[in-house]
């Protein structure tokens, strides 16, 4: 189903050559900014996992990977949705120390996606994890990870409007930290998706923490697997979209489960099955260090610096009849 809306009149800030400039720019500028502030190393990363080890990211646990057979290796392998469990054993296997960190390019096939303007079956993110001690797995030391990340944005989108004086993209520097219990206290009578619309229009840029465990009314504020991000500790970045008139999901990150919180989760989940697998048996026997981890979508981050009003004019992906033709129609050029 297309849940396009192209705003209007719509005009691009950028002409086809600028835009490519721009999206270099923004990656280059970004990535850097934010290996500075978290201490973080680039390194290579897996386009494809073992299925049976239990590596890759299950999301909502709906989702379906894409699978394929492997002859040379008489094997199979997936295309990862994320690299959430990965990077912790790859802090292990590379020797990183603590409060040092890693990050890498993440390109994701999700098949199942419902396509709008800023859902792709294609997902580009700076996938990034950092060892901490057990004294870090704290609001706070989440809080002060989130505004680390908020500041490269913020240098990131100034840097960017230096060299594209035409571009006015307005990102707040200072979040707003609210609890998904307080805000369904708050809008009892409005959906999670409303909420967030509501307290982001509000306050412009906002983290809501806690996301995954059943609130007072019986409902999740939203799915994660349980097997990655600590539900207590975990969150969504949100910045306000002004051209769009909706927020934009930047990150979802948290600091990782321990073997107390990933057994409480997956008996919760209903995924107990899971104890067995490569990853969640090292996890529960203390044989990964504890980390702080995310994902920050690439093309998410390009289309709201540079202004775009789909997803689709910084990055090359499959889009369904309708939405082409209403991109056409509205003067958004599909890359």
């Amino acid at each position: 189903m297309n849940h396009t809306r192209i705003p209007s009149p719509y005009q691009p800030k950028l002409n086809p050559h600028e835009v490519q400039l721009a999206i270099g720019f923004i990656k280059q500028t970004f990535q850097k900014a934010l290996a500075q502030r978290l201490n973080l190393f680039r390194v290579s990363a897996p386009l494809f996992v073992d299925p049976a080890a239990g590596i890759n990211d299950n999301l909502s646990g709906t989702e379906r990977p894409v699978r394929f057979d492997i002859p040379a290796i008489d094997s199979g392998a997936e295309i990862v949705h994320s690299l959430a469990k990965w990077k912790r054993v790859a802090l292990k296997k590379y020797g990183f120390s603590v409060h040092e960190g890693l990050f890498t390019d993440m390109n994701a096939i999700r098949r199942d996606e419902e396509l709008d303007n800023l859902h792709s079956i294609y997902v580009d993110q700076w996938d990034w994890e950092k060892i901490i001690t057990p004294e870090d797995r704290t609001p706070e030391y989440l809080r002060e990870t989130v505004r680390q990340i908020v500041e490269a944005i913020v240098e990131t989108n100034e840097r960017l409007k230096e060299h594209f004086p035409y571009l006015n993209a307005a990102i707040k520097k200072e979040v707003t930290f609210i609890d998904t219990q307080d805000l369904e206290d708050r809008y009892p009578e409005l959906s999670p998706e409303e909420r967030e619309a509501v307290c982001t229009r509000e306050y412009q840029t906002v983290f809501l923490m806690r996301i995954g465990d059943k609130l007072k009314s019986g409902i999740p504020h939203g799915t994660r697997s349980p097997d990655y991000d600590d539900w207590k500790l975990n969150g969504d970045l949100l910045v306000w979209d002004e051209l769009l008139g909706r927020p934009i999901e930047l990150s979802s990150m948290g600091i990782r489960v321990d073997p107390k919180s990933l057994e409480e989760q997956l008996i919760k989940s209903n995924c107990t099955e899971r104890r067995g697998l490569y990853y969640h048996q090292m996890l529960l026997n203390n044989q990964l260090p504890l980390t702080i981890g995310g994902g920050i979508g690439q093309s998410r981050l390009c289309m709201l610096l540079m202004q775009c009003a789909h997803i689709g004019e910084v990055q090359s992906s499959l889009w369904d009849p309708e939405t082409i033709e209403q991109c056409k129609a509205g003067g958004v050029p599909l890359l």
